[in-house]
């Protein structure tokens, strides 16, 4: 910025400093809103099982007789196994967002996609497909394996028959598809499902057993691993997540060199200048 000369510059220089100021403003405004957003919904979604547990037990304790202690803590442990994995969802989005989690190591995801799903006990099919080929990624396992199962319980939900798993390698990237043939989710949509306790329409909500925080958690687990986490349309109908995380460089060894390398070195050092 060079120095003002004249009232003109001055009042340009000026009017320039007030715009960026504006800037500022609106994104502060925005920031807040967000926060205050997020706080209402995830006071919301805390309250819900809250209320429903407390109903439970005041009906128990005005009828005792009359409500079976077994069915009682069942439904109790329901709306406690909620709150806990809200709280744990929680917590987590904020270390992701604010960057603390642990250091990464190589990592074969093509191997750990094979377990996972090899590990669950799904109603709807799942099949995988891992094309051969290099799919060793620097990740934190536990994050890695975290967002897959984020993204297979949501196929899972909304699956009609069928849920696809593909590990391919494109353009230097691990490529993870997962497909399922539900409703799918209208383009408009498709990055608003990505925020936090987003609500759609009856025939894809989240209400079917998931936190609302499940994809919003995949997609910054992606973003820490300097990855990317889409949404797009099914080959025939349903969603298609697309998760691309950048491939591991390779390790160089250096080696020392060998007795006749360093003996030719020293021949070649000790010859005679011409």
């Amino acid at each position: 910025m060079k120095s003002p000369t004249n009232l003109h510059d001055c009042q340009y220089e000026l009017g320039r400093v007030n715009d960026i100021l504006d800037c500022v403003r609106s994104h502060l405004k925005q920031t807040s809103d967000q926060q205050r957003r997020f706080a209402a919904d995830a006071a919301h979604e805390l309250r819900t099982p809250v209320a429903g547990l407390r109903a439970q037990l005041e009906e128990a304790r005005l009828h005792p007789g009359e409500t079976p202690m077994p069915e009682l803590l069942d439904y109790a442990l329901k709306d406690v196994d909620r709150l806990q994995r809200i709280i744990t969802d929680l917590l987590l989005l904020v270390q992701l967002e604010t960057g603390t989690i642990t250091a990464g190591e190589q990592l074969d995801l093509a191997e750990l996609v094979r377990t996972q799903v090899g590990m669950r006990d799904d109603e709807i099919t799942v099949n995988v497909r891992l094309d051969p080929g290099a799919t060793m990624v620097n990740a934190v396992p536990s994050l890695i394996a975290r967002a897959l199962t984020n993204l297979l319980d949501n196929a899972q939900r909304h699956a009609a028959q069928v849920v696809e798993v593909q590990m391919r390698r494109v353009d230097g990237c691990a490529e993870l598809v997962i497909t399922d043939d539900g409703p799918g989710i209208s383009a408009p949509d498709r990055e608003s499902v990505f925020d936090a306790f987003t609500r759609l329409d009856t025939a894809r909500d989240r209400d079917r057993g998931g936190t609302g925080l499940g994809l919003p958690l995949a997609r910054n687990i992606a973003v820490v691993h300097n990855g990317t986490l889409v949404v797009e349309e099914g080959p025939r109908t349903g969603a298609r997540f697309v998760l691309r995380l950048p491939l591991a460089v390779p390790e160089i060894r250096s080696f020392p060199p060998s007795s006749s390398t360093a003996s030719t070195s020293a021949v070649v050092r000790n010859l005679p200048a011409d």
